[in-house]
């Protein structure tokens, strides 16, 4: 293993290709298959941080996943994605409010859509949210400061993923999960010098190793961030998006330093 191959990552696809405004208007326009598995794909994505919402609103882990679902089958079956206004800002605020909507028609007046019922077939691994949920302070925050929480994290989640195919597609993986708890900034992360031996290459090799890995953790979020504004490509945005899910996480993006 040589951490110096890193000069031969694959450079970033082009990042606003396919944003999520994008795929939402493209289904609700086009109706063509395609464009539905896009769609349906980007909700399997996306929700954890409004299961995690419907949870803090007292609802049981039974009748949330029930609910998100039937959020989700409601708008792929109707085709009610074709009516969002991009120019209405976030998606992430698309959705909520989306969802909002949805529990104040359709649940309050006991008119829930049973699973499947849809054309679409969604299900949820609701298990690994519920842990989350579970470790959740017990505060009186609202349940839209708990869904900004999970939004964040997804995020961040989906950033990491992409920089880890990023080196999986260029054969570097062992070095990646070596160095990235160093990166992170884990307590029990091994010293660059111990990584280094178990390698076998220098601290200083590793050293560069983690300034690239950042470097890519960096512009993927920029990327990962961008794709979910109207306008992906003001730069400005993007910075006061971040700086957003950094307040919300109380955590920094890792820098290049």
């Amino acid at each position: 293993m040589n951490p110096g191959l890193s000069d031969a990552m694959p450079p970033l696809a082009s990042p606003f290709a396919t944003t999520h405004w994008s795929v939402v208007i493209c289904a609700g326009g086009s109706g063509t298959p395609e464009a539905e598995a896009a769609l349906e794909k980007l909700c399997r994505a996306y929700w954890p941080p409004l299961y995690a919402y419907v949870r803090r609103t007292g609802q049981q882990p039974a009748d949330a996943q029930d609910l998100t679902q039937a959020f989700f089958e409601r708008l792929l079956a109707n085709g009610r994605f074709g009516s969002a206004d991009q120019s209405r800002g976030r998606f992430r605020t698309f959705l909520l409010s989306s969802l909002k909507n949805f529990l104040v028609n359709e649940w309050r007046r006991n008119n829930r859509m049973k699973r499947g019922s849809g054309s679409a077939n969604l299900s949820f691994d609701c298990a690994p949210e519920e842990q989350l949920f579970a470790r959740e302070p017990a505060t009186q925050e609202s349940p839209d400061v708990l869904f900004e929480r999970r939004w964040a994290t997804r995020l961040l989640e989906k950033a990491v993923d992409a920089v880890r195919n990023d080196y999986l597609r260029a054969r570097q993986i062992e070095l990646f999960e070596a160095v990235i708890p160093a990166v992170w900034g884990d307590s029990d992360a091994e010293s660059y010098g111990q990584i280094a031996a178990s390698l076998g290459t220098t601290e200083g090799a590793i050293k560069v190793a983690a300034f690239r890995i950042r470097q890519r953790f960096r512009e993927r979020i920029r990327d990962t961030v961008a794709s979910t504004l109207p306008d992906p490509s003001d730069e400005a945005e993007v910075d006061a998006e971040i700086l957003h899910l950094q307040n919300v996480l109380r955590v920094k993006v890792p820098s290049a330093d």
